[in-house]
């Protein structure tokens, strides 16, 4: 009792001398000095005494002017924006302090639970100080100790947010998938690919771990006061490990509100065996569930039941029309230059548009801002090299990639003679600048080329090419709120160029090009919402055909269609958020408008008959810039997952899309050749739907991830094409296609493991893909206007992809794929005519070629792991359709002679042999 009387006592002392300490009214005028120096005018100029330590401040300058205020109101306004709290203590003594606070009173309850007498003194501030363990053995003596934030008197947060970017202290690159936890691994971060973290923490002292491939592992003590940023870099690790284990992302594919989503690492691609050994990040894509290709030998992807221009490949931010090399055996991108792909089949996010069924998008390493480094491979037919210095080190890099294919000699020293004459080459070239301007800018660029040259046994010469330039400018205004500002430009060509040393030699060339403008902002509200919203613009102009002669010898006459052009905006908004712990939703609108714009012609056709030559009613003639037709409409987005346990999920999405541009094909797939139409007067934009239901698990401790998702899809205005159409050089081509309905639906498996000597996965998919055609007028129905199977309706799709590490240096590697026959059309009946037998073709796609199934393996031999070399060398022997299957690409009929010959062709029907090298410098 007498101890608490004193306690009363001295408080009661306290209060009284605090009121006298702040009578005095003092006037200052600082004109750019620094915290230090005003600090020093007070303690000279007063009788106060001022105690701190001089490292606490920075040099900057302040202008402050104060006439007859107190000495409490002249230290709080001059500490704000510090990190710096200050403590009055009676009669003349000023004690600051680092982040923390100093308090005058203990907080309730210090004395026990049932104290009454604690009640009556209890303090002014109405929360406790925050205390930390100093001594507390679990704190290695060497572990750094750093204090964010600054103290206030409001502790009505319980927990602050943590934020800012981690890079290589060598190199000075960011620090992507770095796993942040506590130490009770209760509260858990990871880093982005830029490097950026951000983690909530509650207030006080925390134990933080950091654990990264390659990196040393690090613990840190972390003080929270209140939010704030911190930046760490971190050294490389030097100790030979027998096994590292990197779980960075091991919850993601379980908490993650966005369904349908796959990323890929470039490095993880090298050990996959493909055609001819080369490496390619889009061909491990297809072994995915939901994505497949039309078969070896087809250019582009399909995507749970989707055409294949139904989905938008970005190349950093700029779009690539045709990302592939030699229709499709090729990836058109150098694989050493590539850091992520991720694969949006489901949920789309709402700042993405364009397009139905998917997005592709690919992002560019940055180049080592420290040292100068490289990467090489050699192959039977391609050769590939990747070089990366710094420009301004620690800040800016350049990088530089390119790749070319020398198949030439293979063609020439086969057997058949028709062959030897062909030609198949390719070259592509990358280049990035990335330049660190502070903490909160950031700009790169990127540039890329692409030109493909074949001719197989044909008196055609296929040129095509891609070029795309991006600019982008990362701003981050604060810690919650970063921007990206980003301009590109992208083109699209193709040339035909027919030589037979006859009067009608031609040169028959397209061309598409596209320029973009977009702003992009995250905003984060919240630890619990987060906010994506922004604006974007593009200007098409399509050159949708010449025609000229090739040599003066020709009698071909230059002709040239009319160009297109149009403007396509968006507006968009997106926010992610946490509800409760175990539910979350991501929901989404994107509001988009497309203008056709002239100068161009349109045709007006009669209503009540078919669009043909016969029934134009009006030609119209619109101006340059005049809007020919607007289309637009609003774009929803929404997903939701529900954590049935920590590692067990459920989730669910929804998305409505607009699709303005459309392929012009006539081929069973789509080939280098065929041509993009944008919608007009009389082609209407695609519209499709996507409802998915999906459950995600994580087994054995995060060794397995499983998945079963389910998806139904339908979709309006699918451009196809009449029997018989003529697409190219048609200036009324709108008389040749038809726009009718599509559907898809299906499930999808998917088992991965992770760890252990052997991993990889296994995914089927089974899905239906649909087509309906119909029309009040004959000529433009199909199959009675009944739904029929697409081109690329293979409902069995089953593949495997594994490795198996028998030492750190040597593994096995195989890749297993099996997929139903493609549907084709094949003739059921003939007639005879003019004493010539033709064939009577059944109902579109009411038949399939054989299954297709292939079986590829590979050894891989890594170089020796001493740290004291020049460069890491990798070896892969491989074999591409071990078994020799002979898959055929397509079935197809000739009237020849008067009578009505199959054909089926096929592009590898032997085993491929391969042995390539890799060097990393």
């Amino acid at each position: 009792m007498r101890n608490y009387l004193v306690l009363i006592l001295f408080v009661l002392v306290f209060k009284i001398s605090y009121s006298q300490f702040n009578e005095k009214e003092l006037s200052f005028t600082f004109e750019n000095v620094s915290h230090l120096e005003a600090l020093q005018k007070i303690n000279s100029d007063t009788d106060y005494q001022i105690y701190y330590l001089q490292n606490w401040f920075t040099d900057s300058l302040i202008q402050k002017k104060y006439t007859n205020e107190n000495i409490e109101y002249i230290v709080a306004d001059l500490l704000k924006g510090t990190m710096v709290n200050y403590f009055l203590y009676p009669p003349n003594k000023i004690i600051l302090t680092n982040n923390n606070n100093i308090y005058s009173n203990l907080p309730e309850g210090f004395f026990g639970k049932d104290s009454a007498e604690v009640q009556t003194v209890s303090a002014s501030r109405k929360v406790a100080p925050i205390f930390y363990a100093k001594g507390d053995e679990s704190v290695s003596k060497s572990m750094e100790t750093i204090r964010v934030g600054r103290e206030t008197g409001d502790k009505s947060k319980e927990t602050y947010t943590l934020s800012g970017y981690i890079t290589n202290f060598e190199s000075g690159d960011p620090i992507p998938d770095m796993t942040i936890s506590t130490n009770d691994n209760r509260l858990l971060a990871v880093t982005s690919f830029e490097g950026f973290y951000r983690i909530e923490l509650p207030i006080g002292s925390n134990i933080l771990k950091f654990r990264a491939l390659g990196i040393e592992r690090t613990e840190k003590e972390i003080i929270i006061f209140n939010d704030g940023t911190l930046d760490l870099e971190f050294n490389e690790s030097i100790e030979q490990l027998d096994e590292v284990v990197v779980e960075g992302d091991i919850y993601k594919n379980i908490e993650e509100t966005v369904s349908g989503t796959e990323e890929i690492d470039s490095e993880e691609s090298k050990t996959i065996p493909l055609v001819l050994g080369e490496r390619d990040v889009l061909k491990v894509a297809t072994a995915l569930p939901g994505i497949s290709s039309a078969g070896e030998g087809a250019t582009g992807f399909n995507v749970r039941g989707g055409k294949a221009d139904q989905n938008l490949v970005l190349f950093d931010g700029a779009t690539m029309y045709n990302p592939q090399h030699f229709f499709g055996i090729f990836s058109a991108i150098n694989p050493f230059s590539i850091g992520q792909l991720e694969v949006y089949k489901g949920n789309i996010p709402a700042k993405f548009g364009g397009r139905l069924s998917s997005v592709f998008d690919i992002k560019t390493k940055d180049g080592d801002n420290s040292e100068f480094k490289g990467e090489a491979s050699l192959g039977p037919v391609t050769g590939n090299l990747v070089l990366e210095t710094p420009v301004v080190k620690g800040k800016s890099s350049f990088m530089f990639g390119a790749r070319g294919a020398y198949a030439n000699w293979i063609l020439r020293s086969m057997k058949e003679e028709s062959l030897s004459k062909s030609r198949a080459t390719f070259y592509d070239g990358v280049a990035n600048y990335t330049h660190q301007v502070n903490e909160n800018n950031k700009i790169k660029a990127t540039a890329y080329y692409s030109k493909d040259n074949f001719s197989i046994s044909s008196d055609s010469l296929y040129i095509y090419d891609n070029r795309l330039v991006s600019l982008r400018w990362q701003h981050k205004f604060n810690d919650k709120h970063l921007s990206e500002v980003q301009i590109a430009n992208s083109g699209y060509t193709f040339n035909i160029e027919y030589e037979r040393g006859a009067n009608n030699d031609f040169d028959l060339g397209y061309k598409i090009n596209e320029t973009e403008a977009r702003i992009n902002l995250d905003y984060l509200h919240s630890t619990d919402l987060k906010f994506n919203y922004g604006v974007e613009g593009k200007l098409y102009a399509v050159a949708p055909g010449t025609l000229e002669p090739l040599n003066e010898e020709s009698s071909v006459e230059y002709n040239s269609l009319e160009k297109e052009r149009a403007l396509e905006s968006a507006a968009y908004i997106s926010a992610n958020y946490s509800i409760t712990k175990k539910f979350a939703v991501d929901l989404g609108l994107r509001y988009s408008t497309f203008m056709a714009l002239g100068e161009q012609t349109q045709y007006e056709y009669e209503e009540g008959a078919p669009k043909n030559q016969g029934t134009v009613r009006d030609t119209i003639q619109y101006g340059n810039n005049e809007v020919i037709e607007t289309y637009g409409g609003p774009e929803i987005r929404a997903g939701a997952r529900y954590l049935l346990t920590p590692s067990l999920s459920l989730k669910a999405g929804y998305n409505r899309s607009i699709q303005y541009v459309h392929i012009l094909t006539n081929n069973t797939t789509i080939s280098p050749i065929d041509t993009w139409k944008l919608s007009d007067l009389n082609i209407e934009p695609q519209t499709g739907h996507q409802y998915s239901f999906g459950v995600f698990k994580n087994l054995d401790a995060n060794a397995y991830e499983i998945s079963l998702e389910g998806f139904y899809k339908t979709s309006d205005k699918v451009l196809d094409f009449k029997t018989g159409a003529q697409l190219l050089m048609n200036e009324n081509v709108e008389t040749e296609v038809l726009q009718g309905e599509g559907k898809s639906y299906g499930v999808e498996f998917l088992l991965r493991k992770n760890r252990g000597k052997l991993n990889g996965w296994l995914g089927y998919t089974y899905s239906r893909s649909f087509l309906k055609l119909d029309s009040e007028f004959e000529e433009e129905r199909v199959n009675n206007g009944e739904f029929f199977p697409s081109n690329f309706d293979k409902p069995h799709d089953l593949s495997m992809v594994a490795n198996y590490k028998f030492t750190k240096r040597f593994s096995l590697s195989a890749n297993f794929v099996y997929q139903t026959g493609r549907p084709v059309t094949v003739p059921v009946g003939n007639f005879t005519f003019n004493d010539a037998e033709y064939a009577v073709y059944s109902d579109r796609n009411s038949y399939r070629i054989p299954d297709f199934y292939r079986l590829d393996l590979g050894f891989n031999i890594e170089g020796n792991h001493k740290l004291n070399k020049v460069g890491h060398s990798f070896w892969t022997i491989s074999v591409y359709n071990v078994l020799g299957r002979n898959n055929p690409y397509s079935v197809f009929y000739v009237t020849e002679n008067g009578n009505v010959e199959a054909y089926k062709s096929s592009i590898f029907s032997i085993p491929v042999p391969s042995i390539t090298y890799n060097f990393k410098f």
